[in-house]
């Protein structure tokens, strides 16, 4: 018993804080296709935060049913006139509808009501990113770190390109360099080739080349990742305390530059020039909010922004199923005048299937691997 309590309480660091963080960027998913669905006038059956069996749950006066499940891995919302809540296919029985259901039908409405219905998940998430950093740099400022030169390792690739400690970073092929998580954002991302570094040295411009180096990385979770590196560091932190338009503004910048890394990282792994070994699913998810729950409130919220992002961001890949999958399918109605036939419809939902299910199935192996089950069950019968 003495060994089982500090197992539980340790588990519980990780879980509950995963649960948490979950549960508000699905929150925040569904209610955007929730009330946008309203206001289209479509009848919305349930609102559903987790999946399987559920919890607890009532009913508001329009009659959905709002509810939590027990398996909470994701959630969704169903409107009336969908076969199932990915809303891939309407209901067999839309054909037998009154003209009363069909007004309050999702399958009814018009292609740019559906469609703005879909979007309005993925949109969601960007805003509620948005309005959570907006809010962190008005009340707590926004940290960053000066983009001046403090130390230049040995045998680096800026010291064989003439980069001196003392040198301020101004640009990086030509885009502006306001701190130096700018410049470790554009260089880790770099595959290898040839970089314009535009640097002050004494009052005087100039611009050299640097190659950065591939290097394998460890994160503060403990991760490692293969990255770009230039060999400079700068400890220079402060922060910017902004008003609400330069707080909106920096918010959106970091919403994009987050989703700008994530789709050139994705890019990378297509082409094979950076390994899949990073892409993470529950577990990993699980891990990181425990860890950062610990690091304090900023970091949490941090974190909570990440994650809401890359949500809305994996919900707008075109892929049947997802939000992005039905967008497509909208925009190729709204092209042809008609929408696509129930079998490819169908068979599009199944493909959308088997590639969310195998994604998912290659991140959690990948989890194992990176927790180090996979070793410890290789152990046992080696």
């Amino acid at each position: 018993m003495e060994h089982i309590l500090p197992s539980i309480i340790d588990a519980a660091r990780y879980v509950l804080p995963f649960i948490v963080v979950l549960s508000i960027v699905v929150f925040v998913h569904e209610f955007g296709h929730f009330w946008v669905a309203r206001r289209c006038g479509v009848r919305v059956e349930s609102f559903s935060i987790g999946f399987g069996n559920e919890l607890f749950g009532w009913n508001d006066r329009y009659g959905t049913r709002w509810k939590v499940a027990w398996l909470p891995l994701g959630g969704y919302v169903k409107m009336f006139g969908d076969s199932d809540p990915t809303s891939a296919l309407p209901d067999e029985n839309v054909k037998h509808m009154t003209d009363e259901e069909k007004k309050v039908a999702f399958f009814s409405q018009t292609v740019g009501k559906r469609f703005a219905i879909a979007a309005a998940g993925p949109l969601s998430n960007y805003l509620f990113a948005i309005l959570v950093l907006a809010g962190l740099f008005l009340f707590n400022g926004q940290p960053y770190t000066s983009p001046v030169v403090d130390t230049v390792m040995e045998k680096s690739a800026a010291l064989q390109a003439g980069i001196k400690p003392g040198d301020r970073i101004l640009a990086l092929d030509g885009n502006a360099i306001g701190s130096f998580e700018d410049i470790k954002r554009i260089i880790s991302m770099n595959s290898g080739t040839p970089v314009d570094v535009t640097l002050e040295r004494n009052g005087e411009r100039k611009t050299i080349h640097v190659t950065p180096e591939i290097a394998l990385s460890t994160d503060r979770l403990g991760g490692e990742h293969k990255m770009g590196r230039i060999g400079i560091t700068s400890t220079k932190m402060e922060y910017r305390y902004l008003k609400l338009p330069g707080a909106l503004q920096q918010a959106t910048l970091e919403s994009w530059n987050l989703t700008a890394t994530t789709l050139k990282a994705v890019g990378q792994m297509i082409i094979g020039i950076r390994g899949t070994d990073e892409l993470g699913g529950p577990l990993r998810i699980a891990e990181m909010s425990g860890k950062i729950a610990q690091e304090g409130v900023s970091a949490f919220i941090w974190f909570l922004v990440v994650i809401s992002v890359n949500l809305g961001l994996l919900n707008l890949f075109p892929i049947p199923l997802l939000d992005g999958g039905h967008l497509v399918f909208y925009l190729v109605e709204k092209a042809r005048g008609k929408p696509l036939s129930e079998r490819a419809q169908e068979y599009g939902a199944r493909v959308g299937i088997f590639l969310v299910v195998s994604l998912m199935l290659f991140a959690t192996w990948n989890d194992l691997v990176h927790l180090r089950v996979i070793s410890w069950l290789q152990g046992l019968f080696s």
